[in-house]
């Protein structure tokens, strides 16, 4: 296994209407990396900031969480791949093996993944963005990212 590296962490706080500030925030923080992680209780919105993300790379219509397909797959405006994952209903972390999670990472594409405790072994490089709700209308992001 790889020894961590030491993180930064910074932070951004938006409500609705700086939802597509947000998206650009974490955008120009996390480009460098292909996998980001959406660390965030149930209802605080990470799907609907990785909605803003996936509008932002202009990538098609958004298809919703995929909570029962496990992945949905975009395709941005240059041709680049983006994979958004979704680990809620994974109950062993032997099941991201079965799907082929590793080979996802080994494409090097832009992967987004919810619920991401199961796939942390898998990695060594990502942004972690924790979403906070602060109100029902105001969430933080805490963006997480090893610094080399």
């Amino acid at each position: 296994m790889t020894e961590k590296l030491p993180v930064h962490t910074e932070e951004f706080i938006f409500d609705r209407l700086g939802l597509d500030d947000a998206a650009r925030w974490l955008f120009d923080k996390c480009a460098s990396h292909a996998v980001w992680l959406f660390d965030a209780p149930m209802g605080a919105g990470k799907t609907t900031l990785i909605r803003a993300i996936i509008r932002r790379l202009d990538a098609g219509a958004f298809l919703g969480s995929p909570t029962f397909s496990i992945v949905h797959e975009y395709e941005g405006r240059e041709g680049e791949k983006i994979f958004h994952f979704d680990l809620y209903r994974l109950k062993r972390f032997e099941e991201l093996a079965d799907i082929g999670f590793d080979m996802y990472l080994d494409r090097g594409d832009l992967i987004f993944v919810e619920w991401p405790e199961k796939a942390l072994p898998f990695l060594d490089d990502y942004c972690r963005i924790r979403l906070e709700i602060i109100d029902p209308q105001t969430r933080r992001l805490i963006l997480e990212k090893p610094v080399s």
